[in-house]
């Protein structure tokens, strides 16, 4: 709410003051969610209404489709991230990855891991993780843009089932986004060792 005086800051003679409300329209950040399994099924209904634009990509017919995902903007049928024309992979997107192959994920850790992402996570257990780590490090990635991967994915509250590790990346989902636009000073990453 920006609040003028007509005579006093903007020189005109006719005196009183004037009350303007600007509310910026910054567009939603996109969430490419890589996997189409009971996580993603879990975690898209979700999307929208924490304002991400969500992506869904899964090369398998029955795991990605639009009766699947009614609520993506965008099925992608491929995991080459080379295959997702006009996708935002910037400082406004946030991946998720939850396929079903650990090679894919893999794969896909390294395709995206050198991109300044606003977020990057993996889901996985504990020695998946550790396991994942070393072979990035083996393959020449720094401890620093080791430090950009959120792995364990999620807000560790103890979840479980597909709807309550939906809800932990959810968690996180929105609390990064509220450090970076500086909203919120208790966020602190877990360690990633």
């Amino acid at each position: 709410l920006y609040r003028y005086h007509l005579t006093r800051q903007l020189a005109m003679c006719c005196g009183g003051e004037r009350e303007v409300f600007v509310e910026p329209m910054c567009p939603s950040p996109t969430l490419i969610v890589c996997g189409g399994g009971h996580v993603a099924k879990a975690l898209l209904p979700l999307a929208r209404p924490l304002g991400f634009s969500p992506i869904v990509v899964e090369d398998l017919e029955e795991l990605g489709n639009p009766q699947r995902f009614p609520d993506a903007e965008r099925l992608i049928d491929s995991f080459a991230v080379r295959d997702w024309h006009g996708v935002p992979l910037d400082q406004s997107s946030y991946v998720v990855i939850v396929t079903r192959d650990h090679q894919q994920d893999q794969a896909l850790v390294e395709q995206l891991l050198p991109l300044e992402l606003a977020y990057l996570g993996l889901i996985g257990s504990q020695r998946k993780i550790l396991v994942f780590r070393q072979r990035l490090l083996n393959k020449g990635y720094s401890e620093e843009r080791l430090g950009r991967l959120h792995a364990p994915i999620g807000l560790d509250i103890g979840a479980q089932t597909p709807a309550e590790i939906a809800i932990a990346i959810a968690a996180e989902l929105v609390a990064v986004r509220a450090a970076r636009r500086g909203h919120s000073a208790s966020y602190v990453a877990p360690p990633t060792s």
